[in-house]
């Protein structure tokens, strides 16, 4: 089932293909949570690409981001890490996190976006060669999530290339943590005497 915003993050304890913990959910940095399908996906690939050389931007804005893809950690190291990534990626072979965030399978999405993103499929697949058209019917899905540890946006895939628009990941970084937010505005006057 779907997840919608606002609400609370489902809380989950994972790993890293090295071996390093990734808590979600804890409330601690915002976060772009980002679920791909398989790792040879070329449009996955495509998309961590391109996380990857924003990254330092968004990173200096305060955002963290945490890939997760349904494959295993040799598959993902093989494919998605066989170029330094500077943000967690994670192996969900047992798709567990996928099923908890509600992430959909769509044999027909997956086909609507190798028809209709060809030169996305093209560039994907000068990254994974061959091995990225044999893979899953997962679609992919987006979170950003606040420094409170809620889901503050839900993003699910159209299609097996869609992701999140950068333009919204910036608006959600641009708009004043919640809790900084309230502690700022003016006192409200005592009573109705007060406003002139």
């Amino acid at each position: 089932m779907r997840l919608s915003a606002p609400t609370k993050a489902p809380n989950l304890d994972l790993i890293d293909i090295y071996g390093k913990p990734v808590p979600i959910g804890t409330g601690s940095q915002r976060t772009l949570l980002c679920f791909f399908r398989d790792a040879a996906c070329p449009f996955c690939n495509f998309q961590i690409y391109q996380l990857t050389q924003r990254y330092p931007a968004l990173s200096a804005l305060g955002l963290n981001i945490v890939a997760v893809f349904t494959s295993t950690p040799e598959e993902v190291k093989r494919f998605v890490s066989r170029h330094p990534r500077p943000f967690p990626v994670v192996a969900d072979p047992t798709s567990t996190a996928h099923n908890v965030y509600g992430i959909e399978s769509s044999l027909w999405r997956k086909l609507k976006a190798i028809v209709t993103r060809v030169p996305t499929l093209l560039r994907g697949l000068r990254l994974v060669g061959l091995a990225g058209l044999n893979t899953t019917n997962l679609m992919p899905a987006d979170f950003l999530i606040d420094e409170d540890g809620n889901v503050a946006e839900a993003y699910y895939g159209s299609d097996a290339g869609d992701h999140i628009p950068f333009e919204r990941v910036e608006a959600f970084l641009a708009r004043r943590p919640a809790r900084h937010a309230a502690s700022r505005r003016p006192p409200a006057p005592a009573n109705s005497a007060d406003v002139v």
